[in-house]
């Protein structure tokens, strides 16, 4: 009779702010097969734990291994507390999101990329960006603590959790402040009206987008095009050849708007609940 177990191959690492952390030996009645690597999430703590990686030895795919190796994480998980398992599976790998999706795992948010050009795209006329000035951002990021709980909450992440990331995420980012060379925060203006904003980081060889939002009474109009093609242009400024972002299952029209600008799926999010 096959048996298939997890074998740690470490100690249980703690960090000082009660991270877990552990590496396992996928077995097969005490053959290695695999390997899978479990820790909690690095935001969200003891309610989130992720499968940080899964791997099955080629011999020995196609035999199940992954599942109950996945499943054996499920009860590791539980017993670290954790009421969420999330998982993050390459747009490519169409045998692990299948796994994943049959497993019952539910698609959280995708990531895109882009591939970018020398030359910087130009603005639509009457549009014009410029910088956003501290009297607008600390409304800004007061707002998104609100936008930004209730983003997680709708997906499964426990609300306190959610709205102590989002705070946390807040305080470091009114830190910061306007000044850092990280990071741009814009305003884009059509025909001298505020019609949107937007937030990209440079990280590495990469820029992301992490908000770009346009103004209710303003949606409709073309201007979240204009907020991305002013994001090409910042990363392009910055030396950077590659724009990525994430975007929230379910919101089509922003998926689409993506998808027309040449951005493609590089990995799925996804969560279990284990309660």
């Amino acid at each position: 009779m096959m048996t298939t177990t997890l074998r740690p191959t470490e100690p249980l690492q703690r960090g000082a702010d009660g991270a877990l952390s552990r590496h396992y030996s996928v077995c097969v009645n005490s053959r290695p097969v695999g390997a899978i690597h479990l820790a909690t999430h690095p935001s969200f703590g003891t309610a989130v734990a992720q499968i940080r990686d899964l791997r099955i030895d080629e011999p020995d795919r196609r035999r199940g291994r992954g599942t109950v190796a996945a499943l054996a994480a499920e009860e590791v998980a539980r017993g670290w507390g954790c009421g969420q398992l999330e998982v993050r599976v390459p747009a490519d790998a169409g045998p692990a999101l299948r796994l994943a999706t049959m497993l019952g795992y539910v698609h959280r948010n995708r990531g895109m990329e882009k591939q970018l050009g020398a030359t910087a795209p130009e603005l639509p006329a009457g549009s014009r960006a410029r910088p956003m000035t501290q009297a607008e951002f600390e409304p800004w990021a007061r707002r998104g603590i609100v936008e930004y709980t209730r983003d997680w909450t709708e997906r499964g992440v426990p609300e306190t959790e959610a709205r102590a990331r989002s705070e946390r995420d807040n305080r470091q980012l009114v830190e910061r402040g306007l000044v850092t060379e990280e990071a741009r925060y814009s305003v884009l203006e059509h025909e001298g009206v505020r019609v949107g904003v937007l937030w990209v980081e440079f990280v590495d060889d990469k820029a992301f987008v992490y908000d770009v939002e346009s103004e209710e009474a303003f949606r409709g109009r073309g201007h979240g095009r204009s907020l991305m093609l002013l994001a090409e242009a910042q990363a392009i400024a910055s030396g950077r050849r590659v724009l990525g972002l994430n975007v929230f299952a379910g919101n089509t029209p922003a998926e689409r708007l993506y998808e027309s600008l040449g951005y493609t799926a590089v990995g799925y999010s996804m969560y279990k609940s284990l309660l």
